[in-house]
C-alpha cells in the first residue's frame, strides 16, 4: 500500500473516531486528508469500501503483530497466547473497533455486515488453530466448540467487568483468568467426548481466498509456523531440532525486523534448509516462492 493511500486510511480512521462512521462525509475526508475527489475514488469506490479497507489495514497489522510474537518461541506456551490475545485487545481499545464494528453493522449495509461477518469468522478459525497448536492434534475434535465457548467466556468477561469497576481494569488478569477456565473446559470436553458441532463447518465458513487479503510478510510468517509443526512430527534429534528451529527464526526475524532484508542472507538460509533436508519438502519450496515473490517486491 502506497503512504498516500494509507494517509487517507489514517485520517478516515480518526475521523469515524472522533463524528462517527454516519456522520462523517466524504467531503469530511477529502478536506482532511488533502486529496482531491478523484484521489479519493481512485483508491476507493466509495465511503463503505474505505472503510473495509481500514478493517483489513487494521486486522493485517494486528495478524503481524501477533505472529511477531511467536518468533523463537514454542506454539504450544499459555503465556505466548495470552501476550496474543492481550494485543488483540488493545488493538480493538486503541482504535475504537467495537464501536466502529457496531456502527457499521447497523448500518444494515449488506457488503459491511457481510466484511463484519467474515472477520469475526477468520478470529473464530484463528482461536481454533492456535488452540491446536496449544492442546494438540488429539484434541483437535472438541476445540471448534472450545473456541466459540473462549470467545463468549472473554467477551463478556470484559463487558462485565467494565461495568463493575467503571472501565477501571486489568485486561491481563481478566484474560489469564479466562485463559485458566479455558484449560479446564478443554480437559473436560476432551475426556467425555462432547462435541457440539464439527470443526469442518469452518471450511464452509470463512472463504478459501483468505490468502489474498494477507500480505506476503504474513503468508510467509504463517508459512514458517507450519514448517514448526511439521517438524514436531519429525523424528529428530534435539541438535537437527534446534538448527532447523535457528534457521526458520532467522529468517522470518530478517522478513519483519529488517528495514532491508538482505537478499543473499534469506537466500543462503532456505538453501540451507534444503541441504538439511530436515524442513518438510512442500512447504519449504512454497516459501521460497513466497520470499523470491517477497524480494522483488522490494526492487
Amino acid at each position: 500500500m502506497n503512504k498516500r493511500k494509507q494517509h487517507v486510511l489514517k485520517n478516515a480512521h480518526q475521523l469515524f473516531i472522533e463524528k462517527g462512521f454516519q456522520a462523517t462525509s466524504i467531503q469530511d475526508i477529502l478536506e482532511d486528508s488533502g486529496i482531491s475527489k478523484g484521489t479519493f475514488y481512485n483508491y476507493f469506490s466509495s465511503k463503505n469500501e474505505l472503510v473495509i479497507e481500514i478493517f483489513k489495514w487494521l486486522y493485517q497489522d494486528l495478524e503481524k503483530k501477533r505472529n511477531n510474537l511467536l518468533i523463537g518461541q514454542k506454539l504450544s506456551d499459555l503465556e505466548i497466547f495470552i501476550q496474543q490475545i492481550e494485543l488483540q485487545m488493545q488493538t480493538h481499545h486503541q482504535n475504537k473497533l467495537f464501536t466502529l464494528f457496531e456502527e457499521v453493522f447497523f448500518s444494515n449495509d449488506p457488503d459491511l455486515k457481510e466484511h463484519i461477518k467474515k472477520t469475526q469468522l477468520f478470529e473464530l478459525q484463528w482461536y481454533y488453530n492456535r488452540f491446536i497448536d496449544i492442546f494438540g492434534e488429539d484434541k483437535k475434535p472438541y476445540l471448534f466448540d472450545c473456541a466459540i465457548m473462549f470467545l463468549g467466556i472473554l467477551h463478556r468477561n470484559f463487558h462485565y467487568n467494565f461495568m463493575a469497576r467503571n472501565n477501571n481494569i486489568d485486561p491481563r488478569k481478566v484474560i489469564r483468568y479466562s485463559v485458566e477456565r479455558l484449560v479446564h473446559m478443554v480437559n473436560e470436553v476432551s475426556q467425555t467426548n462432547a462435541q457440539l458441532l464439527d470443526p469442518s463447518l469452518l471450511k464452509k465458513w470463512v472463504p478459501r481466498c483468505e490468502n489474498e487479503t494477507k500480505t506476503l510478510e504474513q503468508q510467509i510468517t504463517d508459512c514458517i509456523i507450519t514448517l514448526k509443526k511439521a517438524k514436531d512430527k519429525k523424528s529428530l534429534t534435539k541438535t537437527e531440532n534446534q538448527k532447523l528451529t535457528e534457521l526458520l527464526d532467522f529468517i522470518q526475524e530478517e522478513v519483519i525486523h529488517q528495514p532491508f532484508p538482505r537478499k543473499f542472507i534469506l537466500e543462503s538460509a532456505i538453501h540451507s534448509l534444503n541441504q538439511s533436508s530436515l524442513a518438510e519438502q512442500s512447504k519449504l519450496r512454497t516459501l521460497q516462492t513466497l520470499i523470491q515473490d517477497y524480494l522483488k517486491d522490494l526492487e
